[in-house]
């Protein structure tokens, strides 16, 4: 999968939190406790981006979550009307999200943290179904891993040498 470099200090991001869990480690003198946190940034205009915090303390992990989702930011390929060129499955380990286009009007059809993703990406009609394991991080990771995968007609185009009149008949 190849990887675009885009620059976060021009985008106006907002973050979403999936989920935060606490994770224990048993040592010799007790539990230490930590959190990790799934955080979900996007510009609402086509850019999204997942990234896991882990610390001690819950704010600390929400702020490494988020400096780690701006790293990993992704362009999106969008159509007209706010929805996806095509579509597609994406996935990563165990888990595929289906994404499906869909006509304008229907909304964002889709599970916790696959809406957020969408929500956050700007994609305003899209249906999804999660196939295979429902682990909230990998589902993230494959819908972003889907959406980053979409091809604009004009792309598709340019790699088969035709005009997009004939691609798109």
């Amino acid at each position: 999968m190849k990887r675009t470099i885009i620059d976060a200090s021009q985008l106006e991001l907002t973050d979403k939190v999936v989920t935060i869990k606490r994770v224990t480690k048993t040592v010799k003198g007790g539990r230490n406790m930590r959190f990790t946190a799934l955080v979900v940034v996007g510009d609402g205009n086509g850019h999204v981006g997942a990234g896991l915090g882990k610390a001690v303390e819950i704010p600390e992990a929400i702020r490494k979550g988020k400096e780690d989702a701006i790293k990993n930011l992704v362009s999106i390929a969008l159509d007209e009307n706010k929805s996806i060129t095509h579509d597609f499955i994406g996935s990563y380990g165990s888990s595929s999200v289906l994404l499906k286009k869909a006509p304008e009007g229907t909304g964002i059809i889709a599970g916790g943290p696959a809406r957020v993703v969408c929500e956050l990406a700007g994609i305003k009609n899209i249906r999804t179904k999660s196939l295979g394991s429902n682990n909230k991080q990998n589902v993230v990771l494959s819908t972003i891993a889907g959406l980053s995968q979409l091809k604009t007609p004009e792309q598709v185009a340019a790699n088969r040498g035709k005009s997009i009149d004939e691609i798109m008949a």
